[in-house]
């Protein structure tokens, strides 16, 4: 499976949720994926992506806030908030797939979707989210 693929297709669709201001439906998974070929693995994780980060999106967010001081979250791009969104998700909830393994692909996709400053940007905020994590200080948040 290609996990990769998965995370930016997961990317595409919170996007679009919040361009839209929409909840997640099954209508929208459906229409997502009309007229896209692509393997039921990778459907899936994009699947569990999504639905775990709308599920806890304000705890995800709250987090998020924490790590990221200086800045609000209605001042970040929309592309890099669900970028940053989605690899927290995975930090916290897929006990499956390493922190650096998530940061790593928040960058990747950054790199692809965002610019060359929103992979720094990205790095920095979800570098102090692990961190928090391990250190177990997020439940102030």
């Amino acid at each position: 499976m290609k996990r990769r693929r998965a995370r930016e297709y997961a990317l595409q669709l919170l996007f679009q949720l919040e361009l839209a201001n929409s909840e997640f439906t099954e209508d929208t998974w459906s229409a997502f994926w009309e007229g896209i070929d692509e393997e039921s693995d990778v459907k899936e994780f994009s699947l569990d992506i999504v639905r775990s980060t709308m599920s806890h999106i304000s705890e995800i967010d709250a987090i998020i806030k924490k790590a990221a001081e200086h800045w609000s979250l209605e001042r970040m791009a929309i592309i890099d908030k669900n970028i940053l969104r989605a690899a927290t998700c995975e930090m916290l909830y897929r006990q499956d797939i390493p922190s650096s393994v998530a940061i790593n692909e928040a960058i990747e996709i950054a790199k692809k979707f965002s610019t060359e400053e929103s992979a720094s940007f990205i790095n920095g905020i979800l570098d102090k989210i692990s961190h928090n994590l391990s250190s177990g200080s997020t439940s102030e948040a």
